[in-house]
């Protein structure tokens, strides 16, 4: 049986999401670009930007002097100060709560640190968070990034025990947040970065986001690839030294336990934690001292075993490493592109390309953000 063909109006709303995409993901452009971009003609354009408009999502300005001759036309942009998600990262160490207008601008953000391993007052500095930085106009939700297992179904993390935390959010602030949406920290970093950072263009990208664990974005051919229920990614637990050490997950020798943030500083005789002593191993290193040299360069070598394998696999465009990974890579750069060399095959490695986050810390941020921005965005007059 032949499926009937889309009618006028689903034509009309498919066209209205893609333009909204279009300066959502790549800033302000002019009437002529998306034209251009999309294939259509002005008068389509014109009706669709008119359309965007009187629902609130755009608004259309003369642009700035060109030095032209003829009519200019009209600049497009997304209403980033009006139209805006909640956007929470839950990191080992703390709490990132921002507001993040259309377009990925981030209008305003509150942080609070907490106690390693504590899941007992998560959602009250969440909330509180939001309260405080209520805005005028349209709240699409919230998306929160997780450094824990994240099942889609519900959004219950595998964090110290199942955390209804999608839930527990939606329920302390049920006037304020019309969804919530929770996923992976390494997942959505992947999906920031694509979608407006060093990734942007490319089909093929694993972002390798470390701390205490180590886990993995993982885009192949333009999707993400999150797994049968959402589990997918969980790269760290990929076994690379049997008779090495055991893992918190009860295995041995699992990736994370060669390259996390505490094999390193516990080679480098370290009593500290967090970032800021990862950093200061790299400054140790970076001055000379032969401990931590020794330390940076046996967390690269395994960041580059494991690195040469997900290549091999998934055969990507572009490496990224995130989290404490972004500065380890960095100090050891040498070490990490020897093993790639040795262990990659030939025709996998010859056009990867290894980098660091473009968005930064905020990747999370806005990968959070734009899990909430998704639905306006597939169908923006819903």
């Amino acid at each position: 049986m032949r499926a009937s063909a889309p009618s006028q109006e689903e034509i009309r709303r498919q066209n209205l999401g893609a333009l909204l995409r279009f300066v959502h993901e790549r800033g302000q452009m002019s009437r002529a670009e998306l034209t251009t971009e999309l294939g259509l003609n002005r008068s389509t354009i014109g009706a669709l930007t008119a359309d965007l408009t009187e629902a609130g999502l755009v608004t259309e300005e003369a642009p700035r002097e060109t030095g032209r001759a003829g009519r200019p036309s009209l600049v497009v942009r997304a209403m980033s100060e009006t139209v805006y998600s909640y956007a929470v990262s839950v990191e080992v160490d703390q709490i990132r709560v921002a507001r993040v207008g259309l377009g990925g601008v981030i209008l305003d953000q509150r942080s609070a640190s907490r106690p390693r391993g504590e899941t007992s007052d998560l959602i009250s500095p969440i909330a509180t968070f939001i309260r405080d930085m209520t805005g005028a106009g349209r709240c699409l939700g919230a998306g929160i990034a997780v450094a824990g297992m994240v099942r889609h179904e519900d959004g219950v993390v595998h964090l110290h025990g199942d955390l209804p935390i999608a839930t527990l959010v939606r329920e302390q602030l049920p006037d304020l947040l019309p969804q919530v949406k929770v996923g992976n920290v390494a997942d959505l970093c992947a999906l920031a970065e694509h979608t407006r950072g060093v990734a942007a263009g490319c089909d093929n990208v694993i972002y390798v986001y470390g701390d205490v664990g180590v886990g993995a974005g993982i885009i192949a051919g333009g999707r993400r690839v999150t797994g049968h229920g959402g589990y997918g990614g969980e790269v760290g637990h990929m076994v690379v030294n049997p008779s090495g050490r055991r893992c918190s997950c009860g295995s041995k020798g699992c990736w994370e336990t060669e390259i996390g943030e505490l094999p390193l500083l516990e080679l480098a005789g370290s009593n500290e934690t967090g970032l800021s002593a990862v950093l200061a191993v790299v400054d140790r290193a970076a001055r000379g001292d032969a401990v931590a040299i020794s330390a940076v360069r046996h967390v690269g070598d395994w960041l580059g075993f494991g690195v040469a394998n997900l290549v091999n696999i998934f055969n990507p465009e572009l490496v990224i490493f995130g989290g404490t990974l972004r500065d380890v890579y960095l100090a050891s750069a040498a070490q990490v592109r020897s093993k790639l060399a040795s262990m990659g095959l030939a025709a996998t490695r010859e056009h990867v390309r290894l980098r660091t986050p473009a968005l930064g810390v905020d990747a999370a941020l806005i990968g959070a953000a734009e899990l909430a921005f998704q639905a306006l965005l597939e169908d923006p007059l819903a």
